[in-house]
């Protein structure tokens, strides 16, 4: 069956002309041993080694506009790493500043990209600094540098690889790995895990999206080169020591298939409140490291069964839009920030784990709503023809994401969070009411943007979408109906 569609592949390949030129490129921005592991409030160590992290990059170019695709296995990527990776793209090639889309893919077992960054609460009073640079978990200035300039020249050395490619653009389905883990609880509040088979559950709280999108460039002879994956799971798995995470089983899956130097790009959908924990089911977890290969092994299973499938040709226009939105911060009670620098110069112990460390994340709210009282919020819209890519910074909530795609006009359109900056978690109004609740809504230095930011996201992505013209989306050659049946089987039964 798949050597008929291969065949069936190479046959759409040969009879599309390739117009985009398409490059790819990848580089490690694995963080050394001992260097922090984001991914909390708190600090904890790298100690192993499991598996590289890399940035990714894809750069399609039509011969009027060129776009840049990266995705990179960080937490985080922080709006300083955004300005000057781009600012050394833009100098070193052809490509604006405004047409490098960068996505984190939220791997929490990655490099020291964030949470705090190094002189970011210099400002602040010896106490604060303390609980900012000593206490938070906090951006690695050497990791910084090796990131950015391993990005900036994958960028490059994908632009300069440019060549004629063919692509296309498929839809999958996944539905057994990644589940909404908010739930509405009996005493009226929505819960963020609350463990599982709860009885005071009463039921989940947010939806998932099972969509596989990728995006593939074959060479004219069928080879593939290149592809661009989306799904929406926080990189949670963990399979032990530095790595990419679950993504990693996504590509080792997609280039065991297709082979080894196949680049494959990731970007996160919207998992604000998507993981791979089933708080529902009645059975024990699995161990990190299955966790990843199940969750990745899937996921990169759909993106090849999708890619054997998909229809080839030019992907025409490339285009783009950006904007910036200036939303304010939510301000925490000055009698809760008094009692909150109390609460941190008691031991952790006394006050409970819980209670010390959101104490400090109010104390360096505070000090940091002295110098940015508002976050500017980069907006951004890639096009590759029927394609449409809507990038927001924020670990944006999923409903949001199905909005994002029931109102494009795309084909296919790809909501990536946690792109170009990072203004932590941005939940629907609805979890901020008075049954919602839950750990995504906590007022921290992290996550403070005001109520109603995610809907300002949602319409103003949707209002750049809607000033791009889809394209046409490819499809394989059509045949001339068949009137001489295939003379071994235009027989009637045989009986003798």
């Amino acid at each position: 069956m798949l050597a008929g569609w291969s065949e069936k592949s190479l046959l759409w390949a040969e009879t599309a002309q390739p117009v985009l030129k398409v490059g790819f490129a990848e580089r490690d921005i694995s963080p050394e041993l001992g260097m922090e592991q984001p991914g909390g409030y708190g600090k904890v160590y790298h100690r192993t080694f499991h598996d590289p992290c890399k940035a990714r990059a894809a750069v399609f170019d039509d011969g009027q506009k060129a776009v840049a695709l990266v995705g990179l296995d960080v937490l985080i990527i922080r709006e300083p790493s955004v300005k000057r990776i781009r600012d050394e793209v833009a100098r070193r090639c052809a490509l604006k500043p405004e047409a490098i889309l960068l996505a984190a893919s939220h791997t929490h077992s990655g490099g020291p990209s964030g949470m705090v960054l190094p002189g970011e609460y210099d400002h602040a009073d010896d106490w604060v600094k303390h609980l900012a640079y000593e206490v938070a978990s906090t951006a690695d200035s050497r990791y910084l540098e090796k990131m950015e300039k391993a990005t900036v020249d994958a960028i490059c050395e994908a632009w300069e690889k440019r060549h004629p490619l063919v692509c296309g653009v498929g839809r999958g389905i996944e539905d057994k790995v990644a589940f909404n883990r908010r739930f509405r609880m009996k005493n009226g509040l929505t819960f963020t895990h609350p463990g599982q088979l709860n009885p005071d559950i009463v039921e989940v709280a947010g939806p998932t999206d099972p969509e596989v999108l990728v995006l593939g460039a074959w060479s004219p002879d069928g080879k593939l080169e290149g592809c661009v994956v989306h799904y929406t799971c926080h990189a949670t798995t963990n399979p032990g020591g530095i790595s990419a995470n679950w993504i990693y089983y996504m590509e080792k899956v997609i280039r065991g298939f297709y082979g080894p130097d196949v680049v494959v790009v990731f970007l996160q959908g919207c998992s604000g409140d998507v993981t791979q924990v089933d708080n529902l089911s009645p059975f024990q977890n699995p161990t990190g490291e299955e966790w990843a290969q199940r969750v990745g092994g899937r996921v990169g299973a759909e993106a090849v069964k999708t890619l054997l499938l998909i229809p080839r040709g030019n992907l025409a226009p490339i285009d783009y839009r950006s904007t910036t939105l200036t939303i304010p911060r939510r301000r925490p009670d000055p009698k809760r920030v008094e009692e909150c620098l109390g609460l941190t110069k008691k031991d952790p112990k006394e006050v409970g784990a819980t209670e010390w460390i959101f104490a400090v994340q109010t104390v360096l709210l505070d000090a940091k709503l002295k110098v940015e009282p508002e976050a500017t919020v980069e907006l951004q819209a890639i096009q590759i023809g029927p394609l449409v890519i809507l990038a927001n910074p924020a670990e944006y909530f999923c409903q949001y994401g199905l909005e994002l795609k029931a109102g494009s006009k795309f084909p296919y359109t790809m909501p990536v969070e946690l792109a170009n900056g990072c203004v932590g978690y941005v939940p629907t109004e609805e979890a901020f009411g008075p049954h919602g609740g839950g750990y995504e809504t906590r007022l921290t230095a992290y996550s403070n943007l005001d109520f109603k930011a995610g809907n300002q996201i949602r319409d103003t992505l949707l209002e750049l979408a809607h000033q791009l013209t889809p394209g046409p989306v490819p499809e394989p050659p059509r045949v001339t109906p068949v009137t001489t049946p295939w003379s071994y089987g235009a027989v009637p039964p045989n009986y003798h």
